[in-house]
């Protein structure tokens, strides 16, 4: 950490509600609430559920000062950059710190978002982004989504089972390299550091978010260092310290679900208030909610027939193609 000034700042880490008994149950927002706790930054914990594809989450801020996730490689490379706390200063020119760092925001980041958004049915998906809008809107939003992340990965009707192989061969061998590497130590280079805190928000979110019958989840299920690894630190860092370093605030309607694991310290705790008759301010305010709601349906639902008659063109070129004949 570069200074210790920073400490007594006030931070507050922005990021997606707690579910499956994690403090917030987002593969992006968990190594940012790992690395803070790892540089022992205290830190407020609000949660967003208004845009859940809002690539800005997670964000860090204090004052003035933000750190965007889709700003300079992600929020703990902003704090690093930016000279908020930096857990790597003697590491950077390490090269298996290099390499095993790009393994894991690569190889295994793409199967996360693979089994988040492919290959599953997609209620770990619901219930972390969408529980919380309304029926239609959550679906529409699932679905474009499901396109986004097929093209980020490269995912056709033609290459689909080739891809799946190879996301889940690479997934198997940064497991291999990652499990020879730890062997028991207590941190990956016997120091906390953004590697740890990386590999330790995937470990957990795959151990706990995804499905029993994850294929990923099994993987790493195979490396019974990785897993103590995890189960360690998460009863040291999350749950240990959960009250004392970390103010948590949480949504006042919560509709995740019950985590497959774990204490269920995470929920929390709010005061009934006596009910008043809202104001017209009030009124006019929950009315344009409604208006806005309804126009956002409209446009996904529009987005949608667009990009189906898109597709539709695509074929019909296709298929115009296979009718040609060539001498």
């Amino acid at each position: 950490m570069e200074g210790a000034s920073e400490t007594e700042r006030e931070f507050t880490l922005v990021a997606r509600k707690p579910c499956f008994g994690l403090p917030t149950a987002c593969p992006h927002c968990l190594p940012v609430f790992i690395y803070l706790k790892l540089a022992k930054i205290p830190f407020r914990l609000d949660f967003n559920l208004t845009f859940p594809d809002s690539d800005q989450v997670p964000y860090v801020e204090s004052g003035a000062y933000v750190a965007y996730n889709n700003e300079k490689g992600g929020v703990i490379e902003s704090l690093k950059e930016d000279g908020i706390v930096d857990l790597d200063l003697e590491l950077r020119s390490v090269p298996e710190f290099i390499s095993s760092k790009a393994m894991i925001s690569s190889w295994l980041e793409e199967a996360i978002i693979y089994e988040l958004w492919v290959g599953s049915d997609g209620t770990s998906a619901h219930n972390i982004y969408y529980a919380d809008l309304p029926w239609p809107v959550g679906k529409l939003l699932y679905l474009k989504q499901i396109r986004s992340v097929k093209q980020h990965l490269g995912i056709t009707k033609d290459n689909a089972e080739r891809r799946e192989a190879e996301i889940y061969r690479r997934a198997k061998i940064a497991y291999e390299a990652l499990s020879t590497m730890l062997g028991e130590s207590y941190f990956f280079f016997g120091r906390p550091s953004s590697l740890d805190a990386f590999f330790l928000g995937h470990a957990l979110f795959t151990l706990q978010a995804l499905p029993e019958a994850s294929l990923l989840r099994n993987r790493l299920l195979e490396h019974g260092n990785l897993v103590r690894y995890a189960e360690k630190h998460k009863s040291e860092c999350l749950e240990a310290g959960s009250s004392s370093s970390s103010d948590m605030h949480f949504p006042p309607s919560s509709s995740a679900s019950a985590p497959r694991q774990g204490p269920s310290h995470w929920s929390s705790k709010h005061k009934s208030k006596p009910k008043r008759e809202k104001t017209e301010e009030e009124k006019t305010f929950r009315k344009r909610a409604k208006y806005f709601l309804a126009a956002q349906f409209t446009a996904v639902l529009l987005f949608l027939t667009i990009m189906r008659r898109s597709d539709d063109n695509e074929l019909d070129l296709d298929d115009d193609d296979g009718d040609l004949d060539y001498e």
